[in-house]
């Protein structure tokens, strides 16, 4: 038995799990309609996949939910994870799960998969047979991923970074590389069954001034950790900044360079998937502005060729949206992705040179750091602040680099802390915003930009 197949049979040895099958999960996924699988419908696409967000506690709730997505015309659908569980805290989950059940009342905030199972959750899962995203933020989700697949989810979001530094405050990231680097060989195997497992990253990190090179290396090593344990379908993703230009040159530099990263490691026949996310920011409590903006965010996501949209609602201001409100969405994307029919994509050259001279010299940084394995050399960059992102709780994170957006919304870098931007980029980040300001007003600055569509 392998040292992976000896781990597996000890992580899912749990008392809040039901007996696991393997043999007859590999059928499953050996046999399951290919219309579940992401990374098919990626394949023959003729439009961009709308996907919303989206988790009830109870089944019952869950299925109500997909029920109205599928009339509202979803492609992708969502299965969000309760806090509960993102913390394998499955006892208190279980408890959760059981008042809410009983006095029909939602005491999670989200689907506690872990303790519904995969035998119950298929169900659903394949009545649909609508592919599925796992929305979960866990730093240690070898248990979650095991029971999504089972379930016959086949695509799951996330990553060592990407849902530990703007989530977790102590949870140590080398833990996090060690646990995730599990999901992915669970993915990679599982792979070979069928079509592939969609890994996803997640690309909003605060989703409070990160500047586009920050996201871009955090896609690009996640993407890399990713393909150099076997898996062959991959979603790199960044949400809207606040700055069209700066998300269409965004939405080039990724492109280009998460293909020459994975052809670097000969990993090019991987399929490279572009995600984008409407405003992830505080959204405005006028919700006819909030509709503008969802509408915005989409022509945006056309414009910058995303193979998948992940919706807002109009009440995300004012708390948790209805299913009805999440598939008025959906349906209102569609419309407006049907209009658009693709736009043209004009690339600001001198911010692209920009960013790309930027990403090249931090990757160029981790890569040159003497670790043994990437997950190391990753590790030892946050550790030194060359990677650093704005505005995260994690204790490991240097919070050195600040950032502001110029007179055009545009996110710049004025402080660069640790991380190696190079000199003349620097000097032209700089060079876009006033910064004969005294200290009091760019930081009054920096928090106004911080709620900028509000």
């Amino acid at each position: 038995m392998s040292l992976l197949q000896e781990e597996r049979k000890i992580i899912l040895n749990n008392e809040y799990v039901d007996s696991f099958d393997f043999a007859e999960v590999s059928e499953f996924v050996k046999n399951a309609s290919k219309d579940l699988f992401i990374s098919h419908h990626f394949k023959n696409k003729n439009k961009m996949l709308v996907q919303p967000r989206g988790g009830f506690p109870t089944y019952k709730k869950q299925f109500a939910l997909n029920e109205f997505f599928v009339k509202a015309n979803v492609d992708v659908l969502p299965l969000t994870i309760d806090s509960n569980t993102r913390l394998n805290d499955y006892a208190t989950a279980k408890k959760m799960l059981r008042l809410s059940e009983e006095n029909d009342v939602d005491m999670l905030n989200g689907y506690p998969l872990v303790n519904h199972g995969y035998r119950t959750t298929r169900k659903m899962i394949t009545h649909f047979n609508k592919p599925v995203s796992l929305r979960h933020g866990t730093p240690d989700a070898r248990l979650l991923i095991e029971t999504a697949i089972a379930s016959g989810i086949f695509e799951i979001e996330g990553g060592p970074i990407t849902y530990l530094l703007p989530y977790s405050k102590n949870f140590p990231l080398d833990k996090a590389f060690l646990y995730w680097k599990y999901v992915e060989r669970v993915c990679a195997n599982y792979s070979k069954l069928n079509e592939p497992i969609n890994r996803e990253s997640f690309g909003p990190l605060t989703a409070t001034l990160v500047p586009p090179a920050i996201t871009i290396v955090i896609q690009l090593l996640e993407m890399l950790l990713s393909l150099e344990e076997g898996v062959k379908s991959f979603s790199v993703s960044f949400s809207q900044t606040g700055s069209m230009n700066q998300d269409i040159v965004t939405g080039a530099v990724i492109k280009k360079l998460a293909k020459y990263y994975a052809e670097q490691i000969n990993c090019g026949d991987a399929a490279i998937n572009l995600v984008y996310h409407q405003w992830m920011g505080a959204f405005p409590t006028n919700k006819d502005y909030a509709e503008q903006l969802i509408n915005m965010s989409t022509v945006i996501a056309s414009m910058v060729g995303a193979d998948k949209i992940i919706t807002k609602t109009r009440e995300e201001a004012s708390g948790i949206p209805t299913k009805e409100a999440n598939a008025k969405t959906v349906a209102n994307t569609q419309y407006t992705l049907g209009i658009l029919n693709g736009l043209p994509n004009i690339v600001d050259e001198e911010e692209e040179e920009m960013l790309t001279l930027q990403v090249k010299a931090i990757m160029e940084a981790v890569f040159n750091d003497p670790a043994d394995t990437l997950w190391r050399k990753v590790f030892n960059s946050i550790k030194n602040g060359i990677i650093d992102v704005p505005f995260s709780p994690h204790i490991i994170n240097h919070n050195n680099m600040i950032t502001i957006r110029d007179a055009k919304k545009n996110i710049r870098i004025i402080k660069r802390g640790n991380v190696p931007i190079p000199d003349r980029c620097y000097a032209y980040e700089k060079a876009q915003c006033d910064l004969t300001k005294d200290t009091t007003s760019i930081v009054n600055d920096i928090i106004h930009d911080i709620g900028i569509m509000q």
